[in-house]
């Protein structure tokens, strides 16, 4: 309908086209969605970091684990065409799912923020999780496989650039959404609350799954569809299966041993396939520890992500997201990769060093452990800088003053003094809960006692009024989150006020009292103040990230503007988000050497009908590594979140060292001379059968011309 005659565009068939647009958009949904996904879970379900980390890697698992559903599908059942489209509608309607779950005026909102009717939130979000780890699993063994059925046999060249590009899809897609992402997520949106944009951010990637879906169809005419050829991958199973129950009927010590247990298959089915499954076991014997550096590397999207919302993300010009961190990755990989393809590797060859595939593994390995030493020595360096907050059976207090002279205050029983200026307030200080109960404050010539009945384990701030009583206001007991700032206003005047700052109104703040917390993001920031008489706005302070602050409302409107005193709770994050480069650089590059690497391997080591085999081992590693870091989030219970990255980073490199040992041990064998000799002796058998039965050469060829 689109292209009926053309069939060919700069050496490739024009189908290939609607297979990379179909692979960008995919990846930009896929990543996209995947960029916000851990904040979505902490902030908007309020899970705490276990859970959301937990669930992030239950999902990132499914989704490596579905891969085999859709080769089996694919292989055995409908074609590789067929199983794309159907697994990419579900996959759209699971994006859809999941950014009608984010829409916070779906039900009533609580006066924390959360949802009314969470567990409807929760279920729509698991629902459509569930429906694309189905969707992007299950295509993920097809598409690129389908544009590789595209090209004819004399096209290897062009196959192998389409492969090039194809990656390139790929990494833009994957590094356009995760810039995106985080901005739509940090706008601010809803109709009765507002609240951070998730339902945007999950939407847009719906929308360019949908995009992916209707490319990939338009091409329909275009494509060749090869038929269902029976999945390989059943066929292995079932020899190895046959082989492990033969070996158990037979035993007794009078069947003889056999050279490999595969060789009990050998009744059912021929040697070359027991030796090409005996190929694929050696590998997939060396994929055992590989687990643990896949735990390691998809932390970058939930613990590294969680990291960077205590960091200061002001770069000047640009202002980054927690969550746009992540581009950082696939920023280095379209650099990192021609760089150690042309120069590196080459260099280490000109050195003399013979740097294997398995050797390159092994040095990954290494790198992704250095990361995880990297991060949690910023990690050491962020909690220096974190408030310290009261522990079991302390409170910790500060005292703002709101007279007009000096006020002297002691806590009677732990006979603690301090001196206030007016309008000025104390550092945080320590005390014991139940051993303070009296206040005494004095004032030019007056002395008064109050009865104050503190908290255990929280902070609180005793205000003294401007007649010297004293009331205590409860301040926050934990740092704002996603690099937010906490601020809270103070009426010092003698009237009421109106106050408005953001979209957030307090009305009618009487004297001597404080308003909630209000959540703002970093930048300077209008206030309002309406009196009785007068209306006037000013400027707040330049926020950065992470701060709190109460601020005193210490004069009237005088001309266009009133007086402010900030007050500083919790110190702004200082720790710079550039000191994350360092451990997203050692990641890429153990990426590099590994990943990649990796994929060349199984390949070359693997038969050409089981390459699909080894490639569902490989993903199935990575499934396996993202239920080791759930295991850990959820059983490991771990206090210091520095100590949990040494526990992942001393763990791989024990692994590294299992590895080491095990690749030594590895024999590099080429499967087309193995495979060559069993058609050898295919052909000899075949020689011999025929002069037995009295056939010439002649009469062999004759025989073969005619069939």
């Amino acid at each position: 309908l689109f292209f009926p005659e053309q069939r060919s565009c700069f050496g490739f068939p024009v189908s290939v086209f609607f297979i990379v647009v179909n692979e960008f958009c995919e990846r930009f949904s896929y990543y996209g969605m995947r960029a916000v996904l851990i904040l979505y879970f902490r902030y908007y379900l309020h899970w705490d970091e276990d859970l959301s980390t937990a669930i992030y890697h239950t999902f990132v698992a499914l989704c490596y684990l579905t891969p085999i559903l859709g080769a089996i599908i694919a292989d055995s059942w409908l074609g590789k065409f067929k199983t794309i489209v159907y697994l990419s509608i579900v996959y759209t309607i699971g994006q859809a799912v999941l950014a009608v779950s984010a829409i916070h005026d779906l039900t009533d909102n609580n006066r924390d923020g959360t949802p009314d009717n969470l567990q409807l939130h929760i279920a729509l979000s698991m629902v459509g999780l569930l429906l694309i780890a189905l969707g992007t699993g299950g295509i993920k063994p097809c598409v690129a496989a389908f544009g590789g059925d595209q090209f004819e046999e004399d096209q290897e060249k062009q196959r192998s650039r389409f492969f090039s590009i194809f990656y390139l899809a790929i990494n833009a897609g994957s590094l356009i959404s995760t810039v995106l992402t985080p901005v739509l997520r940090a706008q601010e949106c809803g109709i009765h609350t507002k609240e951070k944009c998730y339902a945007l951010a999950f939407g847009v990637p719906a929308v360019l799954m949908a995009v992916a879906l209707f490319v990939f169809i338009i091409g329909s005419k275009l494509y060749k569809k090869e038929s269902p050829q029976g999945n390989v991958i059943l066929r292995v199973s079932k020899c190895i299966g046959f082989a492990i129950r033969n070996r158990w009927r037979h035993r007794s010590k009078r069947y003889p041993k056999r050279e490999h247990w595969l060789d009990w298959a050998q009744e059912k089915y021929d040697k070359r396939l027991i030796a090409q499954i005996k190929m694929v076991m050696k590998v997939l014997f060396l994929y055992i520890p590989l687990p643990m550096y896949w735990a390691l590397f998809d932390q970058q999207g939930s613990r590294w992500t969680l990291q960077a919302t205590t960091m200061d993300g002001n770069f000047g010009a640009l202002i980054i997201q927690p969550d746009q961190m992540q581009m950082v990755n696939p920023i280095l990989i379209i650099f990192m990769v021609p760089v150690f393809d042309v120069a590196i590797y080459p260099l280490i060859a000109k050195c003399g060093i013979n740097f294997t595939p398995l050797r390159r593994m092994t040095i990954g390995m290494f790198l992704a452990a250095l990361a995880f030493f990297s991060a949690a020595l910023v990690q050491i360096q962020i909690d220096k800088t974190l408030p310290k907050f009261p522990g079991t059976d302390y409170t910790q207090s500060k005292i703002i003053n709101l007279g007009n002279s000096q006020a002297n205050v002691t806590l009677l029983e732990e006979n603690l003094n301090y001196s206030v200026d007016p309008y000025k307030a104390t550092d945080y200080f320590n005390f014991k809960t139940h051993s303070v109960q009296k206040l005494q404050v004095s004032y030019q010539n007056n002395t008064t006692n109050t009865d104050l009945s503190f908290h255990s384990g929280t902070r609180e701030t005793i205000l003294l009024t401007d007649k010297y009583e004293a009331k205590l206001l409860e301040d926050l007991q934990e740092k704002p989150e996603q690099g937010n700032n906490a601020i809270r206003f103070v009426n010092a005047l003698q009237q009421d006020v109106t106050i408005k700052v953001g979209s957030t109104i307090f009305e009618n703040v009487t004297s001597s009292s404080a308003t909630n917390y209000t959540l703002l993001p970093r930048g300077s920031h209008e206030i309002s103040l309406e009196t009785a008489h007068r209306y006037c706005t000013r400027k707040s302070l330049q926020l950065g990230f992470g701060s709190s602050y109460t601020i005193l409302i210490k004069g009237e409107c005088t001309g266009e503007t009133f007086d402010l005193e900030y007050i500083k709770d919790i110190d702004p994050n200082t720790v710079h988000m550039a000191w994350q480069i360092p451990q997203y650089f050692l990641m890429t590059c153990g990426e590099v050497v590994f990943s990649v690497t990796g994929l060349e391997f199984s390949y070359s080591q693997a038969p050409y009908n089981m390459k699909a085999v080894l490639q569902a081992g490989w993903l199935l590693t990575t499934a396996v590594g993202n239920i080791i870091v759930l295991i850990v989030a959820e059983a490991g219970q771990i206090n210091e979140q520095w100590a949990e990255y040494v526990l992942f980073a001393a763990l791989l490199v024990a692994v590294c060292i299992i590895f080491a040992i095990m690749a030594y041990f590895y024999t590099y064998v080429d499967p087309a001379e193995i495979e060559a000799q069993f058609d050898e002796d295919n052909e000899k058998q075949g020689l011999e059968l025929q002069k037995a039965n009295g056939f010439s050469n002649s009469d062999r060829c004759v025989s073969q011309t005619k069939i």
